[in-house]
């Protein structure tokens, strides 16, 4: 049985990874942070308690920004492979937040890959880096298009994409990282745009609110389905070399694009109900992001499925189900066309906090 270590276990791509994982047989272990309230929502549906045989899940309390914890607990696991999902995540939170987001998403990651180093585990490291590192560098973005950050999490998460690739060539680690563009689901986080858009068309319909605020809608994003993305990140452990990947659909589509279609499928006119407010709009905007993942197409045999509009269909449908109202049921329907399991929005519990 091969052992897996996820930091980030309890977000959207590591809650995704772990039922993945789980479901190969996979013994699976997760970094949380401590906190006065549980996070873990989005595994409660996976989680059994450890003192019942047959455990396969387990979850250990710790914080990228401690580094004895983080050799700790690589040593105590020794897992296979370690999926480096942990970071603050939010784009324009990362301004407000400089010098915390460098230290848990760029030193966090180092701390990791010096415990894999000085452990000797052999375990092979997946570094989850992001489109944004791009930045202003012209579309569609390959893995041989410059970096060009412009946010304080896309500098932080350049420097960790060229520590792995320093571990990598200088210590031979098995380290690979996939940079991923936008990819959601009804799990991503309530403030993030998506999920936002759709999360308001629920509450909207449901008469608890009757504005929306948002800052640039004309900024055009590559956005996938998370479910497909982290089978991706599986794969990319799976090769005989460590190597990084551009994962995307190969589509742009600006913010205003994704609210239409939401608004239009859930029987609203977006003009009505959304404001802007200055304060969404970052001080660097990245105007444009589409993938060129032709390499992980050829080299994986790896490519999204999921469309765009059903993509926000999904999400839609997801969020009135938590609001207790009746969906048009579309997004549901495009996952049975994939062969994709049912919308978990049993996981959504409306009024709390993605993480």
């Amino acid at each position: 049985m091969k052992k897996a270590l996820i930091t980030g276990i309890t977000g959207q791509d590591g809650s995704y990874l772990a039922e993945f994982l789980l479901a190969k047989g996979y013994e699976v272990h997760g970094l949380i942070r401590r906190s006065s309230t549980f996070s873990t929502s989005r595994i409660d549906h996976i989680y059994i308690d450890p003192h019942e045989p047959m455990v396969k899940m387990f979850l250990h309390y710790g914080d990228l920004s401690d580094s004895s914890q983080m050799t700790n607990l690589v040593y105590s696991v020794k897992p296979d492979e370690i999926y480096h999902l942990g970071a603050q995540s939010h784009v324009r939170v990362s301004f407000d937040t400089a010098e915390y987001t460098g230290d848990v998403v760029a030193l966090g990651t180092t701390r990791i890959l010096e415990a894999v180093r000085q452990s000797g585990v052999g375990a092979r490291f997946y570094q989850a880096s992001s489109s944004e590192m791009f930045g202003s560098s012209p579309p569609p973005q390959s893995e041989q298009t410059p970096f060009r950050p412009c946010s304080p999490y896309a500098v932080a998460k350049v420097y960790a994409y060229w520590m792995a690739e320093n571990y990598r060539h200088g210590y031979g680690l098995f380290a690979a990282n996939g940079i991923l563009f936008n990819h959601e689901s009804p799990r991503r986080g309530e403030t993030f745009v998506t999920r936002k858009i759709t999360r308001a068309i629920a509450h909207i319909v449901a008469g608890k609110e009757r504005y929306l605020y948002l800052g640039n809608l004309e900024a055009k994003r590559d956005w996938g389905y998370a479910p497909e993305y982290v089978e991706a990140m599986w794969m990319i452990l799976q090769q005989d070399d460590p190597d990084d990947y551009v994962m995307g659909t190969g589509e742009a589509h600006s913010v205003k694009e994704f609210l239409t279609e939401a608004f239009e499928y859930a029987g609203l006119d977006w003009q009505e109900h959304v404001k802007i407010d200055q304060r969404y709009f970052r001080p660097l905007e990245v105007e444009l992001l589409v993938a060129d993942a032709s390499k992980a197409k050829e080299k994986l045999s790896w490519q999204p499925r999921v469309t765009f509009k059903e993509l926000a269909r999904i999400m839609v449908d997801a969020d009135m189900e938590a609001m207790g109202l009746k969906p048009p049921g579309e997004g549901k329907k495009a996952l049975t066309r994939h062969g994709m399991n049912p919308i978990d929005s049993a996981l959504i519990k409306p009024g709390t906090e993605g993480s």
